[in-house]
């Protein structure tokens, strides 16, 4: 009873801590997940590669909600994670960890589930294993379905999903700092409601780009992170840039013409840049 899913990274459109409504664009940045279920075990084992992830628990939850779900009450197992989406950095690797597992496990227990109960039972997991404010049901969408998906997350639904042009770029600097959800100060999410409300009716209207520039200002002044690096993608040409969820990534969309310019500007600020796609392509199982 074993068996390997893949899902993929993501980046915030609308970040959805302060107003419960978010919009995220999946990309091309991956995290492999290895289920073996025991069945006469209750002991529930992860091994990381990779930083795939700094949370064991949301492994864990994830292995007990999806087996409960299908039924098979209280079962061991052993999960690998290996990933390709830095930590701790806002590009949503715990979506993607949760979604991979999810998905393993439903295959190695020969069971069946939607992939809309795969995603939702992703979101409660973190929500249960404390990784997420809101669930980031629009990260784990996006992580799962890739395009970009528009959600309303205290309610728990996906409003709608499309696809992304293929040939655009994606940049994200990396610095070298890490932030988490549990060090973010929501008592200062108050003061940019109204253009969290703007970034999100932008999204829903299908400005996406105009969204993203927005929600990223905003959020980088209630977080006290720098928008410039986004200014400078901007003014190189980018289509959209901004902080992508708490930070302190930011993420750029650009054609493919504009993107070396921008390479190279992030490439003076301390940390890394990664260059990656659009990801239009569902997660899956391999094995």
């Amino acid at each position: 009873m074993k068996a390997t899913a893949l899902a993929f990274g993501a980046i915030s459109i609308v970040n959805a801590i302060a107003r419960g409504n978010g919009a995220a664009l999946g990309v091309s940045l991956t995290t492999e997940a290895e289920v073996e279920l025991y069945p006469r075990s209750k002991d529930i084992t992860v091994e990381i590669e990779n930083e795939a992830s700094e949370n064991p628990r949301l492994a864990q939850v994830v292995v007990r909600r999806i087996t409960s779900v299908l039924g098979l009450g209280i079962t061991g197992a052993h999960i690998r994670t290996k990933s390709t989406i830095p930590i701790g950095r806002g590009l949503k690797s715990s979506s993607a960890a949760a979604n991979a597992i999810g998905l393993a496990t439903m295959r190695a227990a020969g069971g069946l589930l939607s992939d809309e109960e795969i995603v939702m039972e992703g979101s409660k997991s973190a929500l249960e294993a404390q990784v997420s404010i809101t669930g980031a049901l629009d990260d784990a969408g996006a992580s799962y379905f890739g395009g970009i998906v528009i959600t309303n997350n205290l309610e728990g639904k996906i409003l709608t999903r499309s696809s992304v042009d293929p040939s655009l770029q994606v940049l994200i600097y990396v610095p070298e700092t890490k932030k988490y959800t549990w060090d973010t100060p929501r008592d200062r999410m108050a003061s940019i409601n109204l253009l969290c409300d703007e970034s999100f009716n932008l999204a829903r209207e299908g400005e996406y780009w105009k969204a993203m520039i927005i929600n990223g200002l905003a959020y980088s002044a209630a977080l006290d992170i720098s928008p410039k690096p986004a200014i400078d993608a901007l003014a190189a040409g980018a289509l959209a840039a901004g902080l992508s969820g708490k930070g302190p990534s930011i993420a750029a969309i650009s054609v493919a013409e504009k993107a070396d310019q921008i390479r190279e500007l992030w490439s003076s600020y301390p940390g890394t840049v990664i260059s990656t796609l659009p990801n239009n392509t569902k997660a899956h199982c391999l094995t």
